[in-house]
């Protein structure tokens, strides 16, 4: 018998045998590739290797949710050999052979994460206890993200973030086994921030409605930081619950505050409701402290944008990804989605689609599964032609870079579609910050169990 063959043997012994082999089976261990490659988390032994997808079916985000289930089906059918290959054709480097991952047939599973955290992270874990996922992605909340990354990164299952916008995220809740193509929302105030005061002036006096949750109140944070530092004043700041439907209560004060900027920091649903009733009030059409009283959504979709309909022609605000973009990835991924659904894909689309294809080409990079390996091949990763321009995964964070979109809503549409103009590109350099501002440790680079 071989040293590893003893190895191995003696700590499978102690993980089945008395209360101190129970001790150690909570015990973290720094595993090389090959020696204890069969221990970690729903390693694949069959023909197949299953995929988590977790996504908002109900609740305020789940038109994005629908979105990304698409954009997870479609990467799927690509990986796996079919259709036209999308992305697949135009990522560099790239590693994927449209033969699934390391040879292996993608089959996936899919939860509802309701938009609620508990019920996320349930979901997750019987992915991966149930079903043998090997990895999660999905969801449209910053508090699921971060909820269900946690919950990952202690079962030793990488997680893909999917929309999530809080600096938290990859922030003072980031975590080794976490990754996130999706930008921030600091990204998003320095992105926005000039453009706001190129358009508005810098003497403008902001009152902001907030999603009472992580992703919102970082934004509001973003955004008051970066309007402040060019002159502006906040006058109000304003906690709303996630889901309220009905705005009007938090609207009313706004015409009496001295405001003469209106900024929504909500997203899905609760965005195209606050929006669609702030215009209802005239505050479109108001004077305030002799300017036109403007509204600004720093965060916004193209999904969003049908949703509130008419609401949204001339509203600023800042986007992930946008279908309209020219460059040869983008138009790829327009035309697979396109030719498969019918309609063009959302930000949110197309953040779950490159995650996927993310995590498949690091595995047949590092020419394993092994989640250490993958996370190791991740990190620092240089990559192009995913829609983006030149992306970087950055080691310290797991945070993405890569340009932000600053757009506005399109005042004269050729398309039901064609509700968002891109007004400027914003360069990466410019929206690159130093990886200790928002705390928080990654923690070691180790397999762990499930």
């Amino acid at each position: 018998m071989s040293t590893t063959d003893k190895t191995i043997l003696t700590r499978r012994t102690l993980l089945r045998g008395t209360a101190a082999g129970a001790t150690l089976l909570a015990t973290p261990y720094f595993f090389t590739k090959g020696a204890y490659a069969q221990d970690f988390c729903n390693m694949p032994t069959g023909d197949t290797v299953t995929l988590g997808f977790n996504v908002p079916q109900t609740g305020a985000y789940a038109d994005e949710g629908a979105d990304e289930l698409r954009a997870y089906q479609l990467a799927v059918k690509h990986l796996n050999g079919e259709g036209d290959g999308g992305m697949m054709n135009t990522m560099s480097p790239s590693a994927l052979k449209g033969n699934g991952i390391l040879g292996k047939k993608v089959a996936y599973v899919t939860g509802d994460t309701q938009t609620k955290s508990d019920a996320a992270r349930a979901s997750a874990k019987r992915m991966i206890e149930k079903d043998g996922a090997i990895m999660i992605t999905g969801g449209s909340s910053s508090g699921v993200a971060i909820a269900v990354q946690g919950l990952c990164d202690e079962m030793g299952v990488i997680f893909m973030a999917g929309l999530t916008h809080s600096n938290d995220t990859t922030g003072k809740d980031k975590k080794r086994y976490g990754f996130r193509h999706f930008f921030n929302a600091y990204m998003s105030g320095q992105a926005l921030g000039p453009i706001l005061a190129e358009e508005f002036g810098s003497d403008r006096r902001a009152y902001h409605l907030t999603a009472d949750y992580t992703w919102g109140w970082t934004q509001e944070e973003s955004i008051k930081n970066a309007t402040e530092n060019l002159g502006w004043e906040t006058v109000e700041a304003v906690r709303t619950p996630l889901g309220a439907g009905d705005f009007s209560q938090y609207i009313t004060p706004v015409v009496n505050s001295g405001a003469d900027v209106l900024i929504l920091n909500h997203y899905g649903k609760d965005m195209v409701n606050s929006l669609t009733q702030a215009v209802q009030f005239g505050l479109r059409e108001k004077q305030a402290n002799g300017k036109n009283f403007e509204i600004v959504v720093p965060l916004f979709s193209r999904l969003m944008a049908q949703g509130a309909g008419e609401a949204i022609k001339g509203i600023l605000g800042t986007t992930n990804w946008n279908w309209s973009l020219q460059d040869e990835a983008s138009q790829a991924f327009v035309k697979s989605f396109g030719q498969e659904y019918g309609f063009p894909p959302s930000q949110a689309a197309h953040t779950c689609y490159v995650q996927t294809l993310l995590y498949a080409n690091a595995c047949e990079t590092a020419g394993t599964f092994l989640p250490t390996e993958v996370i190791s091949t991740l990190e620092g990763f240089e990559f192009d032609g995913m829609g983006n321009g030149p992306t970087l995964y950055r080691a310290e964070d797991h945070q993405c870079f890569k340009k932000v979109l600053v757009v506005r809503g399109n005042e004269n549409p050729e398309s039901q579609f064609d509700l968002l103009k891109v007004v400027k590109e914003v360069a990466r350099e410019d929206v690159t910050y130093d990886p200790s501002i928002f705390g928080g440790e990654l923690g070691p680079n180790v397999v762990k169990t499930c």
